[in-house]
């Protein structure tokens, strides 16, 4: 499922990162890798707010349906 149908507090495993070459580097810069750990902090207006390694990161919903968890 996509990260934006994820419960705010559940700690997530990222599945699979879906886009191009270059999205997929830029998410995976941020530290959305394949088997990593994500949590939802907040939901606003259908961006996210997560918690990825200990950072806290804003993305917008087209973003977050890319990582699927």
């Amino acid at each position: 499922m996509p990260l934006t149908m994820a419960a705010s507090g559940e700690i997530n495993t990222v599945k699979r990162i879906n886009g191009k070459d270059e999205t997929r580097r830029f998410l995976e810069n941020l530290g959305f890798v394949k088997g990593g750990q994500v949590q939802v902090i907040a939901k606003i207006s259908g961006n996210l707010i997560v918690n990825v390694k200990d950072t806290r990161i804003a993305l917008s919903q087209s973003m977050a349906n890319r990582i699927l968890v």
